[in-house]
């Protein structure tokens, strides 16, 4: 779970939205599962998708469109 946390947030600060897009929609299951077996509180997964979220919709949003 922390791995791919990492790996996305690596991402969205490298720039690129497509790899960011597709670490987050890795990170995501990974967080659900740790919270249906009790490694971490829901509020703390929804904490980290959220801001993992944020970042992704300010990066396409300073990406220009081609």
């Amino acid at each position: 779970m922390r791995t791919a946390l990492k790996k996305a947030i690596a991402a969205v600060e490298s720039g690129d939205y497509e790899a960011a897009t597709k670490a987050y929609n890795l990170a995501v299951p990974l967080l659900d599962r740790a919270v249906t077996h009790s490694i971490i509180h829901r509020n703390k997964a929804a904490r980290h998708k959220s801001r993992l979220n944020t970042k992704i919709k300010a990066l396409k949003a300073s990406t220009p469109t081609t």
